[in-house]
């Protein structure tokens, strides 16, 4: 994790890991939402980026709806892609919502529900 630049609403950040990389441009100005696109990447091109909408409920809920786009800019990217839309997808779907729970314990809020994750 690389932190070029954090702004109050913004930030650009170079992540990844096992020799796969990306550099994000994360928009948090939009309380409801968090829109990261990718900026550059060794695997990742076109309109890759992720996107992740809250929606509050008055019970005190909130459900999380991340919209993941994977487009592979060169051999390696457009496997990856495939395995992610195909049989990664319930173990990125699982490690979303450990997050979630990760972020609810240590808040202590046991409550938020996530509804989707889309590859």
């Amino acid at each position: 994790l690389k932190v070029h630049h954090q702004g109050r609403l913004d930030a650009d950040v170079t992540e990844g890991s096992g020799g796969i990389w990306e550099r994000l441009h994360y928009d948090w100005s939009d309380p409801s939402r968090v829109v990261m696109t990718t900026i550059d990447s060794n695997t990742w091109g076109g309109a890759s980026g992720h996107t992740y909408t809250f929606t509050r409920h008055s019970n005190g809920t909130t459900d999380i709806d991340a919209y993941v786009i994977r487009e592979g800019k060169n051999f390696k990217g457009r496997v990856l892609g495939l395995v992610l839309r195909t049989i990664g997808r319930g173990v990125l779907e699982k490690a979303f919502k450990n997050s979630v729970k990760a972020i609810e314990a240590r808040n202590g809020a046991a409550s938020e529900r996530t509804t989707a994750a889309k590859v």
